[in-house]
């Protein structure tokens, strides 16, 4: 029951995890991130709302306060699913972080191509949204940016791009052992920030968390996703004021 109830999440979280509405989305041409507040009345923070992500990260306050997201991520079975926005891993339940001494369940993580954050104006060549909810219903986003490198491929990258489904609605489970500990960089400083979903219905209220290091990834692995999204990430967003705080 609880995978049920936590695979149930999934319809209602967007790329970050996709939202269900008869409403077609897309990132680009008449139902692109300018139209997204106009193809649905649920998408309306899409356009009227102030905590909109992603943000461009500049300007960011050190706060020695903050303290480390607890990882507490586990190896497991996943589902490998190209959903039309993005190529989407479901995980099975029992990986977690604890933030503040809330935790939060990691329930998805997907790709951007190029990388929805962008450092000083400048994007990554990818990212992986990591998607956490907790008991009572809110989110923390983990988002870890990658950029290309002749030599170097990511090792859980490497077990999951042979299963890359090239046709949209396609999905494998994978009995292979996935931990998305393996996404994340040796350093855990990051910036964090309040923000929203970035897809529809752009839901705020979302606790972000960027990792400030870049984590390598093959050309080959980096063209592989290329090929199926050659663009699935939305415009920057404005900050209204926001504050970005940075950990040590």
């Amino acid at each position: 029951m609880r995978f049920v109830s936590i695979a149930s999440l999934l319809f209602s979280l967007a790329p970050l995890a996709m939202a269900q509405s008869t409403a077609h989305w897309s990132y680009e041409g008449k139902t692109g991130p300018f139209a997204w507040s106009r193809l649905d009345p649920s998408y309306a923070a899409c356009a009227k709302g102030h905590e909109q992500a992603p943000i461009a990260i500049r300007g960011t306050h050190l706060n020695k306060a903050l303290a480390p997201v607890e990882f507490h991520y586990i190896s497991g079975g996943v589902k490998i699913e190209n959903n039309g926005h993005t190529i989407q891993v479901t995980v099975h339940p029992g990986s977690y972080i604890l933030v503040d001494g809330t935790r939060y369940d990691l329930v998805q993580f997907h790709f951007h191509h190029p990388g929805e954050e962008a450092i000083k104006g400048t994007p990554a060549d990818m990212d992986v949204h990591l998607v956490h909810r907790s008991a009572d219903g809110k989110l923390a986003v983990i988002a870890v940016r990658f950029n290309q490198d002749h030599d170097i491929a990511n090792a859980l990258m490497a077990t999951l791009w042979p299963h890359l489904p090239a046709t949209v609605g396609k999905s494998e489970e994978l009995t292979d052992l996935i931990n998305p500990g393996g996404f994340l960089p040796a350093s855990r400083s990051y910036w964090t920030y309040t923000g929203s979903l970035s897809t529809p219905p752009c839901t705020e209220g979302v606790r972000w968390f960027i990792y400030q290091d870049e984590v390598p990834i093959s050309r080959a692995q980096f063209r592989a996703f290329a090929s199926l999204y050659r663009f699935n990430a939305r415009q920057l967003q404005d900050a209204h004021g926001r504050r970005i705080e940075a950990s040590e």
